[in-house]
């Protein structure tokens, strides 16, 4: 994700990482791993939002694409692929 965001940010996208964790493990995370693009802490309350979204297991990871609209252009459960992100490309 961090990948594609630095190749597509500059083309209008924008990636937001929401954690459903406590501040420590995810700042330990961030130390190890930097991403460049934003990570929000969510909470518990992330579950609530990810359902609402379309993520009826509470799965982790679980990702959500929107489009300029604000409408979901796609939901994937489970790791992102190099396909998934060339697929997103062509969304509108």
């Amino acid at each position: 994700m961090d990948a594609f965001y630095k190749e597509n940010s500059s083309k209008g996208w924008q990636v937001l990482g929401l954690a459903v964790d406590k501040v420590g493990p995810v700042r330990d995370f961030l130390v190890k791993q930097p991403l460049a693009f934003p990570v929000a802490l969510a909470g518990m309350e992330g579950v609530g939002l990810s359902k609402s979204l379309g993520n009826v297991s509470s799965g982790l990871p679980f990702s959500v694409v929107l489009g300029s609209d604000g409408e979901v252009k796609n939901r994937k459960l489970g790791k992102v692929t190099p396909v998934d992100l060339a697929r997103w490309r062509e969304l509108k």
